[in-house]
């Protein structure tokens, strides 16, 4: 087949179908995507029946870096610090000291059953570091099961907040492993200053994103979703330049402009779970591509053994080690450490010292791709048994439905109540997205000269509207009057 810009399209559009496909199957059996993905672009590489032929480990991590913007900034907005916060402290120890726990431990291991040099066996090491949030709950949404406690939220804490941990400690071994000579000094520097200039920059671009997004005004409502893309990609870039973790900054910025009320906020956080869906699809895919699957083979006994120390060792060592200061339930520990799924992230970090073009870099890229393959295999398939056998899975209940799912779907049983603005109320030239209104509860028409219209985060209240409320219960509306400085017997 002749390569044309027909061909790449028609042949992505179809790959991109079966990987919708296969993964709606995959939900049925709690199979994780990421194995359905990769093997879909091994199936369609060089090596498979599709004989498509790729080997350009720049262009897959330029991919990589792409996909993991909007993978982690989707999850970021999609955090909720209500539940982050009583774990906040479990999270980032789990993030940062647990990751260079497994990734030291992993490292000297390597190091002692390989001929590998101690920088590159701790490069291995980090590269493998961090877990896969998306293989994880693909999981556990397919088995319909949920976690007791506050393990989702610490598991999505970690899952969201490491990667940047593995990134720097890839980084800082594989600048070792091309010049030995550095010191330790520096090295420890180069840390410091990666994440603390990515988590302020995260922060401050987060304030600055918010204040832009609800003060432009612009004339088409999609385009807000595309100033959210613009500013992610600033943030990452302008962290980079100034030498901060970029993958740090976007998730703390979305982490922060998904807990405060913006214009077109459902919109938004609607097209980033679209793009972070498709992002997948295609990061995976593309991995598949790289990979030669004959050239793993070879490695299959050392791979394993790798693989189950990183599993049964390295891993669970590393979340006893890190929640030593913590009063969590042994059991809740153990499964922590479980649910140590590797994805896409190590092996798009596995293409770090193939750019660099170290002497044992494809060595380390199949062993990377190994890895990730059998944790999915191992720790995937036995993650609904782990969570029942340690008793902190339950069946997931039905959910609550939201004010705004409720408009949506229009459920009748949601509660409506009419509030009149007066003349001098406070909210009187104030727009919606600065009201502070509470969670499930929204204004769905604003009732205004007698004619109705629904408003968004940049509609502006006036003197006479009458705002038709919508909430999932009764509690709430006090709420509501609190936000827009009214008492309940002012509208009596």
């Amino acid at each position: 087949m002749n390569i044309t810009i027909e061909n790449i399209i028609l042949i992505g559009s179809i790959l991109l179908f079966i990987s919708i496909i296969a993964g709606k199957t995959s939900y049925k059996f709690g199979i994780p995507t990421l194995l359905l993905f990769l093997s879909i672009g091994m199936l369609a590489g060089s090596e498979g029946i599709g004989r498509i032929y790729f080997d350009d480990p720049g262009i897959a991590q330029f991919i990589g870096v792409v996909s993991l913007n909007f993978i982690l900034f989707s999850g970021g907005m999609d955090t909720e610090w209500k539940h982050v916060k009583p774990i906040l402290k479990e999270g980032l120890v789990l993030s940062t000291l647990g990751v260079l726990f497994t990734a030291t431990t992993l490292g000297l291991f390597v190091w002692w059953v390989t001929d590998f040099s101690l920088f590159e066996s701790l490069l291995l090491g980090s590269i493998v570091s961090s877990t896969d949030a998306a293989a994880v709950f693909s999981i556990l949404r397919g088995k319909n099961l949920k976690l007791k406690n506050n393990i989702r939220p610490t598991l999505e804490l970690e899952s969201g907040s490491n990667d940047p941990m593995a990134y720097v400690l890839t980084i800082t071994f594989l600048s070792l492993v091309i010049n030995p000579e550095k010191s330790f000094w520096s090295i420890l520097l180069l840390f410091f200053q990666q994440m603390s200039l990515g988590a302020l920059a995260g922060y401050l671009f987060g304030r600055l994103s918010k204040f832009i997004i609800n003060r432009i005004h612009l004339d088409f409502e999609g385009l807000y979703p595309v100033l959210v893309i613009a500013l992610m990609f600033i943030t990452f870039a302008a962290t980079n330049f100034v030498g901060g973790n970029g993958f740090l900054a976007i998730y703390i910025c979305a982490v922060y402009l998904g807990n405060h009320n913006l214009i077109h906020k459902t919109n938004i956080m609607r097209m980033f779970d679209g793009l972070a869906w498709l992002m997948q699809i295609v990061l995976f895919l593309t991995l598949g591509l790289l990979v030669f699957p004959l050239q793993i083979i070879p490695l299959f006994g050392i791979g394993l053994l790798i693989a189950g120390v990183l599993i049964f060792v390295a891993r669970p060592l590393a979340v006893l080690l890190a929640l030593l200061p913590f009063k969590a339930k042994f059991r809740n520990k153990v499964f922590v450490s479980w649910v140590g799924l590797r994805g896409a992230v190590p092996i798009v970090f596995a293409t770090y010292p193939l750019i660099a073009g170290i002497e044992k870099a494809h060595l380390i890229f199949n062993i990377v791709f190994f890895i990730s393959v059998t944790s999915v295999l191992i720790q995937g398939s036995f993650l609904p048994i782990m969570a029942k056998w340690l008793k902190v899975g339950q069946p997931e209940v039905q959910k609550i439905v939201s004010a705004a799912e409720a408009l949506n779907q229009e459920h009748p049983s949601s509660i409506l109540k009419k509030i009149s603005i007066s003349e001098g109320a406070d909210i009187v030239g104030k727009k919606v997205v600065d009201l502070n209104f509470p969670q499930n509860s929204i204004i769905a028409m604003i009732e205004r000269d007698k004619q109705y219209f629904t408003p968004n985060g940049s509609s502006v209240i006036e003197a006479s509207d009458v705002l038709n409320i919508i909430t999932d219960k009764k509690e709430n509306l006090q709420k509501v009057y609190e936000s827009l400085s009214l008492s309940r017997a002012e509208n009596r």
